[in-house]
């Protein structure tokens, strides 16, 4: 077979904001590849249909001597993060040519992986979208389902606060927290979000660009301070957080967004004044605990309707390099997955 185009988006120079297509990333329409004759080595070549563009890729562009929880991406290697592929040759007995599977995923078109063990098959009996794999029942859902599961005793009647609530993380939480009868606090970046937040039944929902978090916290949630605090941004929200927790409250750290593109943000002498619990949280750390029991509860709510997030799909690799922008500063509307070919 002739061999084929094998275009990819590379990682290029460390940013010191906001990622800058072209300079931070780079994609390379160059490299080639032959489809029938690359060697496999045990492997599996795989044919990439969509890739999740997510917040914590930001702080995955750094430099390697920084240490953190994930590793940092290699300058003029491509990037790389959770995304559905279909398996097109195989030498492993693990996946058969056709089977698609669910992993990390690198930015080019075509992928020859050895590291067989770290792909999921994809067993999609209610016949979803394959890029819902990567957003309510895949990565986004088992953040939420996991802290859930893990930490939150559920206490109907309490409150409960979600930043970011109208992402794919958030809304699968604010979901989880009203279905045990919480009365949920939800905060999102635009008034479409705000809709969204009110449709899946968000008990205040608000736009924090146009209103103090404090000032929302302070009138719905004197009489039940919060209790608990799903935070996905960290900076001013948590700091307004913090001075709205009920003493002995618990918050879930999943993310600190309002910094990865900027200076961090600390005012924390309330987590002792409240006696406050903070629990750090990586999704990753809990998949042989909760993972079956996930894909067993949400994918069939899912498609039944009775879970939703916001969707937004991208069409074509070369537009990565904007979409990894536009969810760094917050101007996607819902969860956004870039579609690199049809399956």
């Amino acid at each position: 077979m002739t061999p084929v185009h094998n275009s990819r988006v590379l990682f290029n120079k460390i940013p010191t904001g906001y990622p800058i297509p072209g300079e931070t990333t780079v994609y390379d329409d160059t490299p080639t590849i032959d489809l029938d004759n690359v060697a496999l080595n045990g492997g599996v070549l795989l044919k990439t249909i969509a890739l999740s563009i997510d917040p914590h890729m930001r702080g995955k562009m750094r430099d390697a001597s920084i240490k953190s929880y994930s590793a940092a991406y290699e300058v003029a290697k491509p990037l790389s993060n959770y995304g559905v592929a279909k398996v097109l040759r195989s030498e492993s007995h693990k996946f058969q040519p056709g089977d698609f599977v669910v992993g990390l995923i690198d930015f080019e078109k075509y992928t020859v992986r050895n590291d067989v063990d770290a792909l999921l098959l994809i067993n999609n009996k209610f016949n979803l979208p394959l890029h819902s794999f990567l957003g309510a029942c895949g990565s986004r859902g088992q953040t939420a389902y996991y802290a859930w599961r893990e930490f939150v005793k559920p206490n109907p009647g309490d409150t409960a606060f979600v930043s970011t609530g109208a992402g794919a993380v958030g809304a699968v939480f604010v979901q989880l927290a009203k279905e045990a009868g919480y009365k949920v606090i939800a905060s999102a970046g635009s008034e479409k979000k705000v809709e969204f937040l009110k449709s899946i039944g968000t008990d205040v929902a608000f736009n924090y660009k146009t209103e103090k978090t404090a000032d929302v916290l302070q009138k719905h949630g004197p009489v039940h301070m919060c209790v608990l605090y799903f935070d996905n941004v960290g900076g001013e929200t948590l700091e307004a957080a913090l001075s709205n927790m009920a003493d002995f409250g618990l918050i879930i750290a999943c993310g600190m967004a309002s910094g990865y593109n900027s200076a961090p943000y600390h005012n924390l002498m309330s987590i002792v004044a409240k006696r406050l619990t903070i629990r750090g949280f990586i999704a990753s750390d809990f998949h042989g605990k909760y993972r079956d029991e996930f894909f067993q509860e949400i994918p069939p709510k899912y498609a039944q309707g009775h879970l939703k997030i916001m969707e937004e799909n991208i069409i074509g690799l070369e537009n990565a390099e904007e979409a990894i922008v536009s969810v760094q500063k917050g101007t996607n509307w819902g969860k956004v997955v870039v579609i690199v070919a049809d399956a």
